[in-house]
């Protein structure tokens, strides 16, 4: 019997609409009711930078087109979107309702391969899945319906695929300082969102020598497919570096796998490591003599800031977890897997998680935790009445992120750590202040 989901943290499959909206000059059109695109856009998340986040063709599907039919309503939106915006691309989305009535969408994307521009489909009704897996299926169509073999690998061409774009308040930030770490190991990064990227990233993705994918289960599928038809190699690092510990882990990862000198990857550690610590050595007595928070934290998010932040809180900061929300509806296949990186932990600590996604049952049982003083909790906005409620140092980093603008910063990196610790402790500090 299907129940109510108290406090959603991800929306239906066809969300992925905001996938192909981070890619420059890709145009999402929806074959669905007007109520579900109107419903999945919006919040303060940016859009595509090239058209407006609000503005795209939609058949706005009507009680007649679910009797007889709106194939017919998609091949014509398809048309006039192709005459009257300039797009790269152009990517057709399915919905609940469209997929129901069995309008076979993909013989009608068949009817404009020969058009100048590309036209492809992915699959995305709601009840398949959430965003997370409609932004797989959004790559998987690119992949399978657009890209052609390379006539030759370039050396040092790496393809970056970390998190889901714009659901992921960070996402810009994180892949511009993925993209910078990658370079500081004398690597080229190829990533097809955000800034001056698009379809000519996108046209390079089987020249690269390998895939690297940062994300603890989004986005495997695509990279074992592209291993599949291209021959590309992929190496998966499941934790989004934060701090000192996990990025030069991470630096020393992809450094063996790409076959970087060694000794030049240590001479990058310890140099990013001394800039790290100065800073943390000039504040050292604000982390060890603010004693208005305690020792614990919990982290509720999707399973990539699940992981990486309570890796850094630990590893970096000291904190002891207490138990993690992962809220993203995680593939039964991955959970075991994450499970195991949370025992992963210096000091021999691990960190009990949950795979939940209500709301109602997650505040329940941080409520009813004891934490010894006053907590950490670091979440989305939902997670701000239970922090009132248990007196807890706040801060929202995963979606929906509703009391915080976030434009191009980012939690990734040497810096990324900088940057989190900065957040923590200017919340810390208003306890008394």
């Amino acid at each position: 019997m299907p129940k109510l989901l108290d406090q959603p943290r991800y929306k239906c499959a066809m969300a992925a609409m905001q996938t192909v909206q981070a890619i420059t000059k890709a145009l999402p059109i929806l074959h669905s009711g007007p109520g579900c695109a109107d419903k999945l856009q919006g919040g303060n998340y940016g859009g595509s930078g090239h058209f407006a986040p609000r503005i795209f063709p939609c058949t706005n599907l009507n009680e007649k087109d679910v009797v007889f039919g709106g194939s017919e309503r998609l091949r014509e939106t398809i048309e006039n979107a192709l005459k009257v915006v300039n797009a790269d691309m152009y990517v057709v989305l399915s919905s609940c309702s469209s997929e129901i009535i069995g309008d076979d969408i993909e013989e009608v994307i068949r009817s404009f391969k020969d058009e100048e521009k590309p036209v492809i489909f992915a699959s995305t009704a709601g009840f398949k899945g959430n965003n997370f897996l409609g932004h797989e299926w959004v790559i998987q169509a690119i992949i399978e319906q657009y890209l052609k073999p390379a006539a030759h690998k370039t050396k040092g061409l790496v393809n970056i695929w970390a998190g889901v774009p714009q659901h992921d308040p960070f996402w810009q930030g994180n892949l511009v300082e993925l993209e910078n770490l990658i370079a500081q190991l004398g690597l080229t990064a190829n990533t097809i969102f955000g800034y001056d990227r698009g379809i000519k990233n996108i046209d390079r993705i089987p020249e690269a020598e390998f895939n690297l994918l940062v994300s603890p289960w989004v986005g495997l599928t695509n990279v074992k497919l592209l291993q599949e038809k291209f021959g590309t190699p992929y190496l998966h690092l499941p934790t989004l570096p934060i701090g000192s510990f996990e990025t030069s882990k991470f630096l020393r990862a992809v450094g063996d796998f790409a076959g970087v000198d060694k000794q030049k990857v240590e001479e990058l550690i310890t140099e990013n490591e001394r800039k790290y610590y100065y800073y943390i050595e000039r504040f050292a007595d604000v982390f060890l003599e603010t004693r208005v928070m305690s020792k614990r934290f919990v982290v509720v998010s999707d399973a990539q800031y699940a992981l990486a932040i309570t890796k850094f809180l630990v590893n970096d900061v000291g904190l002891f977890p207490s138990k993690q929300y992962i809220t993203d509806n995680t593939p039964d296949e991955y959970q075991e897997q994450i499970r195991k990186e949370f025992k992963i932990l210096n000091y021999g600590i691990e960190a009990e998680v949950a795979f939940l996604s209500d709301g109602y049952l997650i505040q329940n049982e941080i409520k009813d935790t004891y934490f010894t003083g006053y907590p950490l909790i670091i979440g989305s906005s939902w997670e701000k009445k239970v922090a009132q409620k248990t007196q807890a140092h706040y801060l929202a980093v995963s979606w929906p992120v509703n009391e915080r603008l976030v434009i191009n910063s980012s939690y990734v990196g040497y810096g990324g750590g900088l940057k989190l610790l900065e957040d923590i402790y200017s919340v810390v500090l208003t306890r008394f202040n």
